[in-house]
């Protein structure tokens, strides 16, 4: 395939997957799957598939590709933000975020040694399968900023994949040590550098980048302020500055990037110019997860033959297992009610964050089992993509149609 060929390919793949379900609906539930199925059978037509379809020998356009819609959608999560006080509002997001988590890495690495996995593969498919993703999750989010009415559910899960990505890095790298041999002195350092300085050094980080962003956007100069200027690219740069600083001190650039935009959004929160913003980078992120997807869909394609059934069961295991009795368990006790808490706990959406991480890890060291690594996480996106973009936005428009409208509040 030559590169004017994928061009053609790709927009007409594009138009195609959000014109097509407009015929049945007034959203576009099946836009990502559509895009998965398309990608797949343009693989299957091509008689010799493009390095580009092929992640187990290059990753590195993945990883390129991944790393910049993960860090758009990030700073665009914590944007859309309007109200994140009082401090209780995230007691679910804290439950997902310190026990779910966690306990899915657990389970998924249980689940891998029993497929025949390595410890430090299986470790590696746990840190890489277990976040929510910000970038495919967007029916089961908040909406834009200033609309107001954040129902609980929502709340929990745009606050949990704004923040879920950067959190499992240090499981990434502990997978990555372990494959070089895990010592005392080396699970020491682990403690202290990634899993301790590197969050903290990636939250100071965006938030020093998302304040002084927003006053140089909305109050200095006083009598002339860039928010005049409607300047979407602002949020662009906004991106760039939190990513850059974080990663440059050693901090997580993906916990930056959504505590910046949060932090961002708390200057003039209700000013008009934060939906200039928002509708910016949204529409960079579309465009990055539709080429995505169309990879994820081309690659399943390429490698059609060499998927196994332990591969989908795994998929199956965490999306209609795993995460639903994980994700409930550990919503016990909160404020939800039982019917929130079971969509809360189904609705975790797998994606674009998962490709980045294991497109990182793989140029990092050798990796055993690598290829079936890669297989899992492509057929549980797959999975993830059709599952959840069937059922998620209208599953949370009935559970929200069935509980009074509350009022818009100005950001806080």
């Amino acid at each position: 395939m030559s590169y004017h060929q994928f061009l053609l390919f790709a927009g007409a793949a594009i138009i195609l997957a959000y014109w097509l379900p407009r015929f049945v609906s007034g959203r576009e539930p099946a836009a990502s799957a559509l895009l998965i199925l398309i990608g797949g059978a343009c693989a299957l037509a091509i008689p010799d598939a493009p390095l580009l379809f092929k992640p187990i020998a290059d990753p590195e356009w993945w990883e390129i590709l991944s790393e910049m819609a993960v860090i758009v959608a990030l700073f665009a999560t914590g944007m859309r933000l309007d109200v994140v006080r009082p401090f209780a509002r995230w007691s679910s997001t804290c439950r997902l975020l310190v026990v779910a988590m966690p306990l899915t890495i657990g389970a998924l690495a249980l689940v891998g040694l029993a497929a025949g996995f390595p410890l430090a593969s299986a470790l590696l498919l746990g840190a890489v399968l277990a976040p929510t993703d910000p970038v495919l999750a967007g029916d089961v989010q908040v909406g834009p900023p200033t609309e107001g009415g954040e129902h609980p559910v929502r709340f929990a899960l745009t606050t949990e994949a704004g923040l879920n990505d950067g959190l499992a890095f240090p499981f990434v790298y502990l997978a990555l040590a372990a494959i070089a041999g895990l010592t005392s002195t080396e699970a020491v350092n682990w403690l202290a550098y990634d899993l301790v300085y590197r969050i903290l050094a990636g939250t100071l980080a965006g938030a020093m980048v998302g304040w002084l962003l927003g006053q140089m956007v909305f109050r200095w100069p006083a009598r002339n302020v860039l928010a005049d200027t409607a300047s979407g690219v602002l949020a662009l740069a906004g991106v760039f500055v939190c990513y850059g600083l974080a990663e440059w001190i050693h901090g997580y650039g993906f916990i930056a990037c959504f505590v910046g935009g949060m932090v961002f959004r708390r200057i003039e929160g209700s000013h008009h110019f934060h939906g200039n913003l928002h509708l910016f980078n949204l529409a960079i992120e579309h465009a990055l997860t539709a080429v995505l997807l169309l990879m994820v869909g081309a690659a399943l394609g390429t490698y059609l033959a060499d998927i196994r059934l332990e591969h989908v069961a795994i998929a199956a295991a965490l999306v209609f297992v795993i995460r639903p009795l994980i994700g409930w368990f550990s919503l016990l006790g909160t404020d939800l009610p039982p019917r929130d808490r079971l969509v809360t706990a189904a609705f975790g959406v797998r994606g674009i964050g998962s490709l980045y991480y294991l497109a990182f890890a793989a140029g990092i060291a050798p990796i055993a089992m690598l290829a079936d690594l890669w297989l899992v996480v492509l057929v549980t996106i797959a999975l993830s993509a059709t599952v959840h973009g069937l059922t998620a936005g209208a599953t949370l428009d009935h559970i929200r149609a069935a509980e009074p409208e509350p009022e818009p509040e100005p950001a806080r």
